[in-house]
């Protein structure tokens, strides 16, 4: 079920990466009539596909047929994505809708119809998956429950995104200035975003109850253990809930909240069914253990990280997009325009780093959060066999093998193996939780190292280099296509001025002036690197005076005249530079001292 938030994640990492094309690959006819194919045979393949399982059912036993199950719903999940995928960036769905007028004002509306895109091709998936689980496996839950369960539990990942940009699209659509200014910056957006991170974890518990159609735990025999066993452990909550999901069949529980006004707890009816009292005692036992180790905190630590994670390496991928100039040019062959090749490789390495750190690092806590939350089962309970014994009821009850892992638990059966060598040497408790100290330890070095690399990309001189660098490596792209622009050999030379590269900056000037000659910014930038060079190598005053002269004729500004002024004093020319300082001075409304001091270093003759 915890996968179909990585399918959302990415779907939403897959629009919200793609830029508004103005090359269209198709008309809108074409590309409609693409999309009804492509979803046609979508719909086909997915139904081949899980119409397979079917004629093996006979002959395949329960663990078999699950295996085939799971491996096919995998897949198709997969394939929903690619669809989607070549929605956006094929088909170019997004850019026929872009400049609506609702879609301008309120672009989180068009995402989210998007969304509601990638839902409708997994709830395909979902369809023919509910129809072959409902056969094969006897279950209670038929095709359309089915579907209806896996978007009501998985939607709600999304609510955090939602209101994010929701509530952005409504700040920019009011007619207030300083709330538009605050989100055009780096720190207000990062202050907007970890405010309402912090309000959403705290609050969207109780939106998401909602969403999940749970209602509150009758009175009776079950809730007055499981309150019992809460005012025992000292856990605070806002109510006990029915989890009706999958048709309330499943054997499991959860709770969700960071503080007690905002938290639940969740319990299925098949747990309640299936389960002996002391059984689920140790249910519920394991969900407190969530909340007293802080995990509900964690997670949300280790979302931040994520974003810090993107944050810091924004550029980093942006700068290795920029010099996979081959990568570019192998794309670039299928007739994809450039803009589309950037995005999708943008795309590409931002689900990456994405699936990369939630596979690895996130699915590592995660699968160690839960056998520490097993393992607390000891500070309530004398041992762990009731917990051991719901494990095995959970395996009959599913039909899935003991020994199937998933990136976000470990095994049923390895989990029981943990608990039994607790049974016998209660330090393994103290081992688990000395390794998820060890681990947070860990993170958090690794955390503030990425936050300093991060900040130091952006905001310190690392930064600036590689900025140059990579705008450097734009504007030498430019050129190869471009290489009669002179805007760009003027760009590429004040780049090159800045970083004190003499020569490249003189090379590409005087191309500049070789173009278009009367440039009046590329005359003065020359004649000022001629005049003022601290490379006297590259000092040329007789040309400076050439270049500047031309540049006045032009363009006869206070910083011109002081170019002017510049070269003619560094031509040996006293009464000319006080002659052109003082028509600089006398034009200047702005940054008057500077000409004033420019001035007076001309009439006393002193060299800067």
């Amino acid at each position: 079920m915890f996968t179909n938030f990585i399918y959302f994640i990415i779907a939403l990492l897959i629009y919200i990466t793609y830029p508004p094309s103005a090359e269209m690959q198709f008309d809108p006819l074409e590309a409609f009539s693409l999309f009804l194919i492509k979803a046609f045979l979508f719909t086909l393949f997915t139904r081949l596909q899980f119409g397979r399982i079917v004629g093996k059912s006979v002959s395949a036993s329960a663990s078999e047929l699950d295996h085939r199950f799971q491996s096919v719903l995998s897949r198709s999940s997969a394939a929903a994505l690619a669809v989607y995928a070549l929605d956006i960036y094929a088909l170019n769905l997004p850019s026929f809708f872009f400049h609506m007028p609702l879609f301008s004002a309120a672009p989180t509306l068009l995402a989210l119809g998007f969304i509601l895109l990638f839902i409708g091709y997994l709830s395909i998936v979902w369809g023919f998956a509910g129809q072959v689980h409902h056969r094969i496996f006897d279950a209670d839950t038929d095709a359309p429950a089915y579907v209806l369960s896996h978007i009501l539990f998985s939607v709600p990942v999304l609510l955090p995104w939602l209101v994010l940009s929701g509530v952005s699209d409504i700040i920019f659509a009011l007619p207030f200035d300083l709330p538009k200014r605050l989100l055009s910056t780096t720190q207000g957006e990062i202050a907007y975003f970890v405010f309402f991170l912090f309000l959403i974890a705290l609050i969207g518990p109780a939106m998401i109850q909602k969403f999940w159609r749970c209602q509150s735990l009758s009175p009776g025999y079950f809730r007055t253990r499981i309150e019992a066993l809460c005012k025992r452990t000292g856990l605070g909550y806002a109510d006990i809930l029915y989890w009706p999901i999958f048709g309330g069949r499943m054997i499991t529980a959860g709770v969700m909240g960071l503080i007690r006004r905002f938290r639940y707890i969740l319990v299925t009816p098949g747990l309640l069914h299936y389960l002996a009292p002391e059984e689920v005692d140790a249910v519920i036992a394991h969900e407190i253990g969530h909340v007293k180790k802080k995990h509900l905190l964690f997670y949300l630590v280790f979302f931040i990280g994520y974003l810090l994670i993107s944050y810091a390496t924004f550029d980093l991928i942006v700068y290795l997009m920029v010099f996979a100039e081959p990568v570019h040019r192998l794309l670039g062959r299928t007739g994809i325009n450039q803009a589309a090749v950037t995005s999708l490789l943008f795309s590409f390495f931002m689900i990456t780093v994405f699936l990369i750190y939630f596979r690895y690092v996130f699915g590592f806590f995660m699968r160690n959060f839960e056998r520490q939350a097993d393992v607390y089962v000891y500070s309530v309970m004398e041992n762990a066999k009731p917990l051991i014994t719901t494990m095995i009821k959970i395996a009959q009850t599913s039909g899935q093998p003991l020994d199937k892992p998933n990136w976000h638990h470990f095994s049923l059966k390895d989990r029981i193996a943990y608990l039994e060598k607790c049974e016998t040497d209660r330090r393994w408790v103290f081992r688990q939780d000395r390794k998820i100290q060890k681990s947070m330890a860990v993170y958090l070095i690794c955390f503030l190292a990425v936050g300093y690399a991060g900040y130091h990309l952006n905001f310190g001189q690392t930064g600036k280099r590689l900025s140059a660098r990579f705008l450097e490596k734009i504007l030498e792209q430019e050129i190869e296509k471009s290489p009669a622009n002179p805007k760009v050999y003027a760009i590429l030379g004040d780049l090159y001025y800045a970083a004190d590269r003499f020569g490249d900056a003189v090379e590409v000037y005087e191309k500049a002036i070789s173009i278009f000659p009367d440039n009046p910014r590329v005359l003065n930038n020359l004649a000022w690197l001629y005049a003022t060079c601290p490379d006297a190598s590259f000092k040329n005053p007789e040309r400076a005076v050439f270049l500047s002269r031309q540049a006045v004729a032009l363009e006869p500004s206070p910083h011109v005249w002081d170019t002017l002024a510049e070269s003619l004093f560094a031509a040996g020319d006293v009464e000319g530079a006080v002659a052109a300082g003082k028509q600089a001075l006398a034009m200047a409304k702005e940054n008057r001292k500077y000409y004033e001091e420019q001035l007076k270093r001309f009439i006393s003759g002193k060299r800067s």
